[in-house]
């Protein structure tokens, strides 16, 4: 595998940094491979556009900025329009499709795939707060980073104290959407 950078935006409260922290985590403690995390948020915790950058490899990685994105995982128009510009072409753009209107900034090649994250998490969840869970499932998917059983443990091991199973059945949401 190659180094694969991924961006994963968001206004703060929709889960954005424990997203980037599961997949790190997954990548680097389930999967023995290198991975880096950076964050970035607003002086307000909840409301202002948040980040995390990802970076994954086979070996160290010596710089953990990320300049342009292989795949951009966006929860929010805000975060899209701060972001957009600095995907690679031929990169995966998975969003909230119900949330962010795509334009013709997106660069030549993305692959782009969308997915309905809020109402699923509603409808079949119950708890509007595990949208982050459903958008992991997709990406999961997707993306093949990541592999699925390192993800959910990474899950397991980060969410707060007794909602493993509901983020579970939120990723699992999203996997099952992807097909």
């Amino acid at each position: 595998m190659n180094k694969v950078d991924i961006r994963i935006c968001g206004m703060g409260g929709q889960g954005v940094i424990m997203s980037g922290l599961v997949i790190g985590k997954a990548a680097s403690i389930y999967e023995d491979k290198w991975s880096t995390m950076i964050q970035s948020f607003g002086p307000e915790a909840r409301g202002s556009t948040c980040a995390a950058q990802v970076m994954i490899n086979d070996t160290q990685i010596g710089y953990p900025y990320i300049k342009r994105s292989d795949i951009f995982l966006v929860f929010s128009q805000a975060g899209y329009e701060k972001y957009v510009d600095e995907l690679k072409e031929n990169a995966i753009l998975i969003y909230e499709n119900e949330l962010i209107t795509l334009d013709d900034r997106v660069p030549s090649g993305v692959k782009s795939c969308g997915i309905p994250a809020t109402r699923i998490a509603h409808e079949q969840i119950g708890k509007v707060i595990t949208f982050n869970m459903v958008m992991l499932g997709y990406f999961a998917r997707r993306t093949n980073v990541v592999d699925v059983e390192a993800i959910k443990k990474s899950i397991v091991d980060s969410v707060p104290s007794g909602t493993d199973q509901i983020n579970l059945k939120a990723f699992q949401a999203g996997y099952d959407y992807s097909e």
